[in-house]
């Protein structure tokens, strides 16, 4: 990674605007400055415990609509100019299973498809706006594969996949999405049991490709930061008791990173799985550990969550 370091300062007036859909076309217009990234050293002066838990009813379509779990997010708005042209985080909602047994709860407790919620999206939007020039969405989208609107949100991303279950519903609807151009990223999930349950499911929709290890001289690492490692960024107690053990591993079987991705036919990278990593708490936690945020947030999940999120609005 470079040596940028990740702004402290938020807009004092910064308040709340409503979600609008984004594609894809309308988005390129927006990120030809991304070279000119905002530059400021010096921790969060606000950073913002918990986790993403409880139920989350079918009616609640924003991020911005739920109490935050962590340090609180942050707000902010767009100038009127970009009301139709913002980047949009959208996570998808799904039904737990999978033939990794999982039942419909995560390692941790609550439903998997909600793990991180509100924090890891809203906290994510707000620097992929600080670092680069894009104008993203200050709500987030919460959203089904089947829902109509899916296709407006060229970025998509999964949390621990390892409890995925796709009717055939969703699974056609998940090809049609990526092989259209959209964008899916698969995170949190530990181990070769998580590995083989979501792989699985992701055959549903593409019993015809298999996921390959992503080269580091791939695209993807060098879009915004010079990421020149695939480090590993453990949940926020394993992060903060790894400054006297060094262990950032959540089991024996997942102590190596692994980046794999799904390619279309013309080579274009659709889907990226980042295994024996959570980046979702290094997004959601920023605010708990000064030693979590300067070694897992900062250093890994930051920087790899924008350039995924670069690589797909312009890929």
């Amino acid at each position: 990674m470079t040596s940028r370091s990740f702004p402290d300062s938020r807009s004092p007036d910064a308040r709340e605007t409503p979600r609008l859909p984004v594609r894809r076309r309308r988005m390129t217009t927006m990120i030809v400055g991304v070279g000119l990234l905002a530059v400021a050293s010096g921790l969060l002066g606000q950073r913002w415990f918990g986790e993403g838990r409880g139920y989350v009813s079918e009616d609640t379509k924003t991020a911005r609509a739920l109490e935050s779990h962590s340090t609180g997010t942050p707000v902010w708005e767009n100038p009127p100019a970009f009301r139709h042209d913002v980047f949009t985080f959208a996570r998808i909602r799904y039904e737990s299973g999978g033939f990794g047994g999982f039942g419909g709860f995560g390692r941790r407790g609550g439903g998997t498809w909600q793990t991180d919620l509100p924090d890891s999206d809203l906290n994510l939007s707000y620097r992929l706006q600080q670092m680069t020039s894009m104008k993203v969405d200050p709500d987030g989208r919460i959203i089904r594969l089947t829902d109509p609107e899916l296709a407006d949100y060229p970025f998509i991303y999964i949390v621990e996949p390892g409890g995925l279950s796709l009717s055939d519903e969703e699974a056609a609807a998940l090809r049609k999405y990526l092989l259209n151009g959209g964008f899916l990223m698969l995170d949190d999930f530990w181990g070769e049991r998580e590995w083989e349950s979501m792989a699985h499911e992701l055959r549903k929709a593409f019993p015809d490709r298999a996921f390959s290890e992503i080269p580091l001289d791939h695209a993807i690492y060098h879009c915004v930061f010079e990421i020149k490692s695939k480090g590993q960024v453990p949940n926020i107690r394993t992060g903060i008791n790894s400054e006297h053990t060094g262990v950032t591993w959540e089991r024996s079987d997942a102590q190596e990173v692994h980046h794999r991705g799904l390619f279309d036919d013309k080579g274009r990278l659709m889907v990226i799985a980042t295994h024996n990593s959570d980046n979702g708490d290094g997004w959601e936690r920023e605010g708990e550990s000064d030693y979590y945020f300067h070694n897992f947030s900062e250093k890994i999940s930051y920087p790899l969550g924008i350039n995924i999120i670069f690589y797909a609005m312009t890929h």
